[in-house]
């Protein structure tokens, strides 16, 4: 297989099925005569339960059972949730927290699970919860990012869930000593609600002593995992699919505790038991991203060449450890914690601190854009403060194409880059050479505009194995079994026409089939940008078996000698023979002979490497400052994605990103009040971008391709916003600098803008 495949912009294959309302999701496949769920969460964010009592619920109409925490231990379940402990900085592992399926004598935080009400409707279960007795102390809320306060778990008596820390402590140090210049800058990071179109939901039934349990999430295996660990069955007793699913964003690729309890409610009713969350319910219950306070410093020589890089990050986990949200603000942070830039030693110190805010702090593209985020804004104030272009200094600190294979202070390999040609490329496309005139326009009509750039690179992460199988079906189609899960991307489409370049076999012929833990018996689901790298890579070889294990059995068809077959990515040919049977053909020989053999060939590959997209971002941005609201008026990106199987859908994914993006930093907040309850729980608190937030993008492909994959490919899944969030902020701060303001962090709403450009006059 020499190409990579053809790289055609193929509009997406299952967009027909949900633009007319045949999608497949969780609430369409409930099977009939479903029970309905309602789950009973904790009132205040922190407290001992006093009393728990749900006999009146029990009698309620029509409900047919409440579970507690009690109830589940009676009957030998598992309560316990999995979690990963980060070393410290001194070898010893960060805390051990408890999670429990439903909180037993302590709640953490608002929207803790602490019973779940099963009944023929979801009003006779939510009017059943209402007769719940549930009285609890409460005690003080911990908020705040510091180590201190009220003790959330006795094993953590400061609140810190782990301290830290990665590179090298005294070359940084060193480093700082000598140089000419250090710039420092403390920014936050906003946390922001995931919000997914489809919010979480799940079905679960037993049949013939085997648990199906259907969850709308970003892949089976992990969530297979837990339900064995906590219903303490055997592998081969539980089912895991994933139908269509309405949006993921990391947010659903963890297990939570709805699941295994929705199973076992199922078990107790003998009927299907349905879950499905209600907006604010979501808001409180699932895992949050970002939320960090960092402080980053910049050592520069007299050449204004980088020495060192130095970050001190605290970071808000919530309630419990999780087996994401440890890693996610510290390991994954430490894959990019240089960027694109040559720098010779750098220290990552993360803290993190347990809050009654979520029951984990997840992410929402998560590691890469709270990393980029702060190391561009250090680098754009470092410009500010030095008097020297902001795109000149990263120039200056690019990493050279000559260097790579480039290693990191933080031990990660670059396989390949060319970062100063898609800095001209973005500096052409975005036209910075008439920026100036722009400005003076905005500034006739009494705005501020200011330009923005932000250089990103992140990394695929997750699994680098995976698997695909591919089966010729007696009707004449093909199912190519895939171990990643679509949550929006566009998988269908891009898995399909990938195979058809591969083999020829007609698009319309191929059917994807996922998220079904029986039908696979292994995969890394979808998370970290790996999916079509990975993917298509086992696809690859799963088309090399295919090709392999068909040719000898070819050359007899073919009366030819096996070695004179070739296989042209269509059919396959040999000198001396006027056949040419194409794979579909083949497979329909086979089947005739009874060579089933044939019929299905998989594979499991593992790249040798991560791949490394990276790109620029540049955003324009216009403030009033009599009311601050804050317009991005020209938004333009080049990024390197390596080869593109579809370009369409990898401009469609950053564009996605963007808005993502954008939206955070003009509008997101999450906001709980000194209770720590949430303020922001509906959508009439909590801001979403909206079309006229959002300008047309410029995307251009600008591929350098990866060396390891076969494929060339890097990934684009979070690109969008990984580069967003610093190329919109620093462009506000480019608008406001020369009004006084020093200091200009997300979100900037109109409230926020306006008082930042207040106090800036009033400080003249």
């Amino acid at each position: 297989m020499e190409k990579f495949g053809r790289s055609q912009p193929v509009t997406r294959i299952e967009d027909q099925r949900f633009l007319t309302g045949e999608g497949r999701y969780v609430d369409d496949i409930v099977p009939e005569g479903a029970l309905v769920a309602h789950v009973l969460r904790a009132p205040m964010a922190h407290g001992w339960i006093e009393t728990l009592d749900v006999s009146a619920a029990r009698e309620a109409e029509g409900v047919h059972a409440v579970l507690t925490a009690a109830d589940l231990e009676a009957v030998g379940l598992d309560l316990r949730m999995q979690a990963v402990r980060v070393p410290n900085r001194d070898g010893t592992k960060g805390a051990a927290t408890e999670r429990l399926l439903l909180a037993r004598d302590r709640v953490r935080f608002v929207g803790e699970p602490v019973a779940m009400i099963v009944a023929e409707t979801r009003q006779q279960a939510r009017d059943a919860a209402e007769l719940v007795e549930l009285e609890i102390e409460e005690l003080p809320a911990k908020l705040d990012l510091a180590p201190g306060g009220e003790p959330l778990h006795e094993n953590a008596p400061d609140n810190r869930a782990f301290d830290w820390a990665l590179g090298d402590a005294a070359a940084t140090e060193a480093a700082f000593e000598t140089a000419a210049h250090v710039v420092r800058l403390e920014v936050g990071d906003n946390r922001v609600i995931v919000n997914s179109l489809e919010p979480r939901g799940a079905y679960a039934e037993w049949v013939d002593g085997r648990v199906h349990v259907a969850i709308n999430g970003q892949g089976v295996w992990s969530q297979k995992a837990a339900l064995v660990q906590a219903l303490r069955l055997p592998e081969d007793a539980v089912r895991v699919t994933n139908p269509d699913v309405g949006g993921g964003f990391g947010m659903k690729g963890a297990p939570y505790p709805e699941y295994p309890v929705l199973a076992h409610a199922a078990r107790v009713t003998e009927r299907p038991v349905h879950w499905m969350a209600e907006r604010t319910e979501s808001m409180l219950s699932d895992h949050a991203g970002r939320d960090l306070v960092t402080t980053a410093e910049l050592a520069f020589d007299a050449d204004l060449r980088i020495t060192a890089y130095r970050v001190h990050t605290l970071s808000n986990l919530g309630a419990y450890n999780s087996n994401f949200g440890q890693i996610i603000q510290s390991t994954l942070f430490s894959k990019v914690l240089t960027g694109v830039y040559d720098i010779p030693a750098a220290w990552l110190h993360v803290e993190g601190i347990y809050t009654n805010t979520t029951q984990v702090d997840a992410y929402r593209g998560a590691g890469r854009p709270e990393a980029i985020y702060v190391l561009e804004r250090a680098m754009d104030r470092a410009a500010r403060e030095l008097g020297v272009d902001p795109w000149e200094l990263r120039r200056r600190n690019f990493i050279p194409k000559e260097k790579f294979p480039y290693t990191t202070p933080s031990g990660e390999t670059y396989d390949v880059g060319d970062f100063h040609r898609l800095l001209d490329r973005v500096e052409r496309e975005c036209d910075r050479a008439g920026f100036p005139a722009r400005r003076e326009e905005s500034a006739a009509r009494g705005r501020l505009r200011g330009l923005g750039l932000c250089y990103y690179i992140e990394s695929i992460l997750g699994d680098p194995s995976e698997g695909a199988k591919v089966t010729f079906e007696e009707d004449g189609t093909v199912s190519l079994f895939v171990g990643t899960q679509s949550n929006g991307q566009g998988h269908e489409t891009v898995y399909a026409q990938f195979l058809s370049d591969q083999t020829g076999i007609p698009v319309e012929r191929i059917r994807v089939v996922q998220g079904d833990s029986d039908l696979i018996a292994q995969g890394g689901g979808t998370g970290g940008s790996r999916s079509v790298t990975v993917q298509n890579t086992a696809t690859l070889g799963a088309v090399e078996k295919m090709v392999a294990a068909f040719t000898p059995y070819l050359a007899g068809k073919m009366d030819v000698p096996e070695a004179e077959i070739r296989f042209d990515d269509d059919t396959f040919r040999a000198p001396g023979s006027n056949r040419t049977p194409s794979l579909l053909e083949a497979a329909e020989m086979a089947r005739a002979d009874g060579r089933s053999d044939l019929l299905t060939h998989e594979a499991r590959t593992k790249l040798p490497g991560r791949s490394f997209p990276n790109g620029a971002h540049a955003a324009e941005v216009e403030i009033d400052p009599d009311t601050g609201r804050v317009r991005v008026l020209r938004y333009t990106v080049v990024d390197d994605f390596g080869n593109l199987i579809n370009p369409l859908l990898a401009e469609g994914q950053v564009h996605g990103g963007v808005a993502q993006g954008i939206g955070q930093a003009l509008c997101e907040r999450t906001v709980f009040d000194e209770d720590g309850q949430l303020l922001t729980a509906t959508f009439m608190d909590y801001a979403m971008p909206r079309a006229d937030d959002l300008p047309m993008y410029d995307f251009t492909s600008e591929p350098v391709p990866s060396v390891n994959n076969v494929l060339g490919m890097k990934g684009c899944g979070e690109a969008g916003t990984v580069g967003a969030l610093a190329a919109v902020a620093n462009a506000v701060q480019d608008a406001v600098w020369e009004a006084g303001v020093r200091q200009a962090d997300m979100p900037f709403t109109p409230h926020r803008m306006w008082d930042m450009l207040r106090h800036a006059h009033a400080a003249e």
